[in-house]
């Protein structure tokens, strides 16, 4: 999937402020069932707590990744945050967390699902884009940073190519 398909402006918040690595994910349960209708904010955040209680979600650098596996969704949605100050997430690194991209997946996963997991972690890798997210002043320019960061967030470089 294009990676416009899985995060729409509405589902990105900048300068959020968050209490805990709960508060995030709470924050960012709301954001993620702001595209999916009847599905409740709750369910995403227990779900996404279940998936944090078998490992740090963290992806080093003061990014985090929180996903899960939600029962009848067709494709996978996500959600980003950048919060106004960084706040401990357990990460392996000893790392305060900025950055959180959360995404959702269904049940069942095939290989695109597993390759927006893989494009995702990837373009969070990428140092200029972290640097380009942490820059960002609203939600707009946080989205845009996203979309167009680094090359490596062009819609365009990001589709999932499916098959030989």
């Amino acid at each position: 999937m294009l990676l416009e398909e899985i995060i729409k402006p509405d589902n990105v918040l900048c300068n959020a402020h968050a209490r805990s690595k709960k508060h995030c994910i709470e924050i960012l349960s709301e954001l993620l069932v702001r595209s999916l209708p009847g599905v409740a904010a709750e369910d995403i955040f227990e779900r996404l707590i279940e998936r944090e209680r078998l490992g740090c979600t963290s992806l080093k650098m003061g990014v985090a990744f929180p996903h899960c596996r939600v029962d009848g969704l067709e494709s996978s949605s996500g959600a980003m945050i950048r919060l106004s100050e960084a706040v401990d997430f357990d990460a392996a690194d000893g790392e305060s967390v900025d950055l959180l991209f959360g995404l959702l997946v269904p049940t069942d996963l095939d290989d695109t699902h597993i390759a927006d997991i893989s494009m995702i972690t990837s373009v969070l890798s990428d140092d200029g884009l972290r640097a380009r997210l942490r820059e960002s002043t609203s939600s707009n320019d946080l989205y845009d940073s996203l979309m167009n960061g680094c090359g490596l967030a062009a819609p365009e470089n990001l589709q999932v190519q499916q098959g030989p």
